[in-house]
């Protein structure tokens, strides 16, 4: 193999991202602390002070300059925005406000979530997505950030992966506990309708606070790929958990695109992964191209709209497997600019070493994160990707 440059355009965002619930520690008004403390049989360990972020951020966006990066994507929990319906903490909203005027001084441009997957317990004890006023309410409260978005911030993701919500909202009503060892369940259409509505009513809250503000979701795309004489069936079995997700996009100002794998799909259905294939910590294929093919499947399903990754990355204890499941995923993103796709960033997951949904056993992070002291660690691959933020140029591989 042999590997040359390809410069970055401009003004494209280089960073790294997190999410509030899986870094800050002590969400306890969140429907996941609920969880995490109730005995559901699929999560291992409770979250409890995860990475101590929420008193710590200024530590990590140090790093993340020091490193090279030019810019974070991290989110704000309502559950701590909103406590209590209709009460709305102006401590909270100044807490997240300095963490966008932290992030600016630091050189850093802010990329804010307003939902990535957390909503507030009294929001789930109502039924959650599809209660009735279930898309005002969170309209209500994106109306609410204005403190903290309405100025200095460019790019907001109203709701991160509203498909995979879907699919959660499904298998619960299916009785589900697992996902089992191929595929994703089928995704609850009333939670579909419910969080591209409260997309829409999202962007319009975001847009009255601010009409320059870019705003878009992020949709995890599987990278299906059809096996010959399964092009149809991939197809109808993509379209809910996927595609109506990224019809919901235009119009919209970006796309986010992530991606970490991918699922073959023959004629009955996807299939599993090959025995003899190398898996992540997840129990993922290791697959760095994953990032390609889903980028141009968004692009032809979304038309226009500029696309960010707005997460991409392996989770694995050797850094040296992620230097190179990157230096693959990037080397797509290159071939795909050069094809002409307008992607204007890539984000990766995760800044740190996190709470994965139920277990700290998933390493995805560039920095280390002890878990009784809290102190960070970059690795080895944090330095190696964050100087592409100095370089300003993605390898490009060829064989």
């Amino acid at each position: 193999m042999s590997s040359s440059q390809l410069p970055l355009p401009a003004h494209f965002l280089w960073g790294a991202a997190t999410a509030a619930h899986q870094i800050e520690g002590n969400n306890t008004n969140s429907d996941w602390w609920q969880k995490e403390h109730s005995g559901t049989p699929q999560i291992a360990e409770p979250s409890l002070d995860a990475c101590d972020s929420y008193h710590r951020w200024r530590e990590d966006m140090d790093l993340l300059v020091e490193l090279g990066f030019t810019d974070y994507r991290f989110s704000v929990e309502w559950a701590r925005v909103e406590p209590a319906p209709g009460h709305f903490s102006p401590a909270e909203l100044a807490h997240y406000r300095r963490m966008v005027d932290g992030a600016i001084e630091r050189g850093l441009r802010p990329m804010v979530t307003l939902h990535h997957f957390t909503v507030p317990r009294w929001f789930a004890e109502r039924g959650g997505w599809t209660a009735d006023g279930a898309v005002d309410l969170f309209a209500r409260y994106v109306a609410a950030t204005a403190p903290v978005i309405g100025s200095g911030v460019r790019h907001v993701c109203t709701i991160n992966e509203p498909n995979m919500i879907a699919v959660m909202a499904g298998a619960a009503k299916a009785g589900d506990i697992g996902w089992g060892p191929v595929g994703t369940p089928a995704p609850d259409g009333a939670t579909t309708e419910a969080v591209i509505a409260a997309h829409r009513a999202a962007v319009r809250a975001v847009k009255d606070i601010d009409a320059d503000i870019q705003v878009g979701w992020t949709v995890a795309n599987q990278n299906y790929q059809a096996l010959p004489g399964a092009e149809d069936v991939t197809a109808a079995y993509r379209y809910p958990r996927e595609d109506v997700f990224l019809e919901a996009a235009r119009g919209d100002d970006f796309l986010g695109v992530q991606a970490y794998t991918r699922t073959r799909v023959g004629p009955e259905g996807p299939i599993p992964t090959p025995e003899d294939a190398e898996r992540t910590l997840t129990d993922w294929e290791y697959y760095p191209p994953a990032i390609g093919p889903a980028l141009r499947h968004s692009a032809d399903v979304v038309g226009e709209v500029p696309l960010i990754v707005t997460e991409n990355g392996i989770a694995t204890d050797d850094d040296t497997r992620r230097i190179d499941y990157y230096t693959g995923a990037l080397s797509e993103v290159a071939a795909a600019i050069e094809d002409g796709l307008d992607i204007r960033g890539y984000y990766a997951w995760s800044a740190l070493d996190n709470y994965e949904w139920g277990s700290y056993e998933p390493t995805f992070g560039l920095i280390a994160v002890d878990p009784v002291t809290f102190e960070r660690t970059p690795k080895p691959s944090a330095a190696w990707l964050g100087g592409i933020g100095r370089t300003r140029e993605l390898p490009r591989v060829a064989s």
